[in-house]
């Protein structure tokens, strides 16, 4: 009898540790369960946020958030950027450019239209469109002068763009002219016979391989190449002297790619005097108010420009294309 009392008193405290280890994993299962169940919920909702925030930036690149125009101020002075080097796909590019200057000619309160130029050149054929689309919309609103304000520099192509306004405005420390076209590029032959490397060049028509930096330069190529600057060069000499006229002083090295200061290119005629933005603004079209009408990129078309120029930039230097530069 006593036996028997001994060992089922002794079973208590086992079933006892028994069912307490047992609340406490079961506590511990709890537990664990509500923190991945929190955890789930802030990632869900951190997903939402993120989602939501992704989803709010594409409207607003699309512009279909906050799309509505402000009204402007009456008579204005509208402000056109070139701003960088003026080249397709760029903030300088023709296509741009041009859109802001319809713009500002469009609106019947604009005065007068101010080019900001800070850019050191680029494609002779979008500097000639932006030139063009500048005189031909001269033409057709004969009361809205078009002024040049030359911040920085304005080199090469930039003064392309510049030789069609009516008055050109500079700092004293400004960069201007460069006048001249050019092709550059890199010649390997030397590192490649070096290095034991054959070029094979196969080519239909005997001047495909034109200017190919992999195979030694040819002088016929280097003659026609020379030509075709020239070319080029003469037309750019031609608009300049349009544009400028009389203003120009007689100088062997204005035309010969040489840049200038602000305050020099004043004494050549190649700009009319120092004055800003807001100098011409206030004082030569006396509308003070100033409006941009620059056009800007969306932050899609940001990302895709930056993605791909690498690759463009590339593939204008393959082919050697003739820059205002």
């Amino acid at each position: 009898m006593t036996e028997t009392d001994s060992s089922s008193t002794g079973d208590k405290p086992a079933a006892s540790s028994e069912n307490w280890e047992r609340g406490v994993l079961e506590k511990l299962a709890r537990s664990a369960l509500e923190e991945q169940r929190r955890a789930r919920h802030w990632g869900i909702f951190f997903k939402m946020l993120t989602f939501i925030y992704l989803f709010v930036i594409l409207f607003l690149a699309l512009g279909l958030i906050g799309g509505k125009e402000t009204p402007l101020p009456g008579r204005h002075t509208a402000v056109v950027e070139v701003n960088g080097v003026i080249m397709p796909d760029s903030e300088a590019s023709a296509e741009r450019v041009n859109a802001g200057l319809k713009a500002a000619f469009k609106n019947s309160d604009t005065v007068g239209v101010v080019l900001r130029m800070n850019s050191p050149g680029g494609s002779p054929v979008q500097a000639g469109q932006i030139n063009q689309e500048i005189k031909r919309l001269r033409a057709l609103h004969p009361k809205i002068p078009v002024y040049a304000v030359i911040e920085d520099i304005c080199a090469s192509g930039g003064y392309y763009v510049a030789a069609a306004a009516d008055r050109i405005y500079v700092d004293q420390a400004s960069i201007v002219g460069s006048i001249g076209v050019l092709i550059d590029g890199f010649g390997f032959t030397g590192t490649m016979d070096k290095l034991g490397v054959e070029r094979r060049l196969i080519t239909a028509g005997e001047s495909k391989g034109f200017l190919d930096p992999f195979s030694p330069l040819n002088p016929a190529q280097r003659e026609y190449a020379q030509k075709m600057l020239g070319e080029v060069h003469q037309q750019f000499i031609s608009v300049v002297k349009q544009g400028r006229g009389t203003r120009l002083k007689e100088s062997p090295e204005l035309f010969s790619g040489l840049v200038w200061t602000g305050a020099r290119s004043v004494e050549l005629g190649l700009a009319d005097g120092v004055g800003s933005v807001d100098y011409v603004a206030r004082e030569v079209l006396k509308a003070e108010t100033i409006v941009d009408y620059t056009t800007r990129e969306s932050v899609v078309e940001r990302f895709a420009r930056r993605f791909g120029a690498t690759m463009a930039q590339a593939l204008v230097k393959a082919f050697a294309a003739p820059r205002l530069q």
